[in-house]
């Protein structure tokens, strides 16, 4: 009897391991097949402790620090009240962590998902940064890719617009 339940125990065990060598390789190869979404300002390669977090309905969210100033803006964190508040030319956006009430150039800005804190970094809605600082913004989700061209940068000229002086 005892000899007949170690036997069971051993194939009980090793079916166990099998089963989860072969979730781990799963899980394994999964990963190695992912690719970290990079994000691109003006065609040039953003790095960020943080990567950018994407939702299954195809949302992208950025650092707002990392991308504020990869587009030359300043930005200033309130750590007490949480606001920050991020300037480039003469659009200026500030946000509180944690609230859908915004302010662009002083006006009210009601967005359509919070900011939040990802190890620390705020994470802001790409489509929020796009409206707020006047930039051209888009998440390619089949390629794992932010692209972001601020106005002037990138693009074909017009043959029909005057030339500049």
């Amino acid at each position: 009897m005892i000899r007949r339940t170690a036997q069971l125990y051993a194939a009980l065990s090793l079916r166990g391991v099998t089963l989860v060598a072969l979730v781990a390789l799963a899980v394994s190869v999964m990963l190695a097949l992912s690719r970290p979404i990079e994000m691109l300002v003006d065609g040039e390669r953003v790095d960020t402790d943080v990567a950018p977090v994407t939702t299954a309905s195809e949302r992208a969210f950025v650092p707002l620090r990392s991308l504020a100033d990869a587009l030359g803006a300043e930005t200033e964190v309130d750590p007490k009240s949480g606001e920050v508040d991020v300037v480039l030319g003469s659009q200026s956006l500030r946000v509180r962590v944690g609230d859908t009430h915004a302010t662009v150039n002083g006006m009210p800005l009601t967005l359509k998902h919070a900011p939040f804190r990802v190890r620390g970094r705020v994470m802001i809605s790409l489509d929020a940064v796009a409206r707020a600082l006047h930039v051209h913004a888009k998440y390619d989700a089949r390629n794992a890719r932010i692209e972001v061209m601020t106005p002037g940068i990138g693009q074909v000229p017009n043959p029909q617009a005057p030339p500049a002086q």
